[in-house]
């Protein structure tokens, strides 16, 4: 099993940076953020100091969207960075939350994002695509490799990424959502004639390692609230009770009265106070290294490739250190 990190480019970006290199030398393979422009700073930027600061970390947005950047930008940035480091970029994309409900405008369509999903890696990777009706290639592009990883939660989306995406962006730990989130993905890549097993499984969530389960949840309790404006979408979109979604996933936002963005990722943030014990517990990775160990091994019998360690707490440094200490090499031995 892989492991990522995931933090958002608060500044200083030398903080973000530094994170990085200890998560690199703890055995990380890749190196996330956010992306909202507004919220904050430009991580194209600082992925370019993280990666001049490293040897083999992977790094990319988790995740960007198809409005905040014309689709040959997006392409043209990571093109650059591949060609200066070597093709160690992955674009983690979505319709967009954060980012574009700030900025006063409403998430993508997933037909905009299918086809930007196309156009961004066909350009990244030196191929002809057409962007608004106009065909376009850059020319400098040799020997580029973008992988594109989407992150979905609702049966539209999930179907999109099994035909589309080079590996799923599952935003919590799980497992019965996994399992069925997971599922939905390869049969959806299946019927598109692809290799189920060719899309990579990453699952995302925060992880606290310590004895204190009650400081914990209070740290991560955040992530809830961030899920559920995805969840908040997927039930205005399906219904609560139509089977289209688990109820498992639906149930908890019953009490959500509106999200301030500006708190949005944060330990703390006012807006999570709907958020349950039980859903902290089953959405994120809490307590001692053992139970994490425990947690890890059941979603990579599901077929999880990578976890991606949300670092929003106030224990960033002791939890990629115990990751690397104790945890990683259970996985990997």
């Amino acid at each position: 099993m892989d492991f990522g990190l995931v933090l958002q480019t608060d500044p200083p970006a030398s903080r973000v940076v530094s994170l990085m290199k200890r998560a690199e030398r703890n055995g990380f393979s890749h190196g996330w953020t956010f992306d909202s422009a507004v919220l904050w700073q430009e991580p194209f930027v600082i992925y370019s100091q993280i990666l001049a600061n490293t040897t083999t970390l992977k790094v990319g947005p988790m995740v960007t969207n198809p409005g905040t950047r014309t689709w040959e930008v997006t392409a043209s940035t990571f093109a650059t960075l591949n060609d200066m480091f070597g093709n160690r970029t992955v674009c983690g994309i979505g319709r967009g939350d954060s980012a574009m409900r700030v900025a006063g405008r409403r998430p993508n369509t997933l037909a905009r994002l299918g086809e930007a999903i196309d156009a961004i890696r066909d350009l990244a990777e030196g191929r002809e695509s057409e962007v608004d009706g106009q065909p376009l290639r850059i020319p400098w592009v040799r020997d580029g490799k973008l992988p594109v990883w989407m992150g979905a939660y609702g049966p539209k989306a999930l179907a999109l990424t099994g035909r589309k995406a080079d590996g799923f962006i599952l935003q919590l730990a799980d497992p019965y959502l996994t399992e069925w989130m997971v599922k939905a993905v390869r049969a959806a890549a299946e019927e598109a004639g692809r290799d189920p097993a060719s899309v990579t499984i990453c699952v995302a969530a925060p992880a606290y390692v310590g004895d204190d389960l009650a400081h914990a949840r209070e740290q991560c309790r955040w992530f809830g609230g961030m899920v559920g404006n995805h969840v908040a979408d997927l039930v205005s979109r399906y219904g609560e009770h139509s089977g289209m979604v688990p109820e498992a996933l639906t149930a908890y936002i019953k009490e959500r009265h509106g999200y301030d963005y500006s708190h949005h990722g944060r330990a703390g943030n006012p807006s999570t106070d709907f958020v349950p014990d039980e859903i902290v517990d089953r959405f994120c990775l809490l307590g001692p290294a053992e139970a994490h160990i425990e947690k890890l091994k059941t979603l990579r019998e599901l077929g999880v490739d990578q976890f991606a360690l949300y670092d929003m707490h106030d224990a960033q440094e002791t939890t990629i250190d115990a990751y690397g200490a104790e945890i990683i090499p259970a996985l990997n031995s």
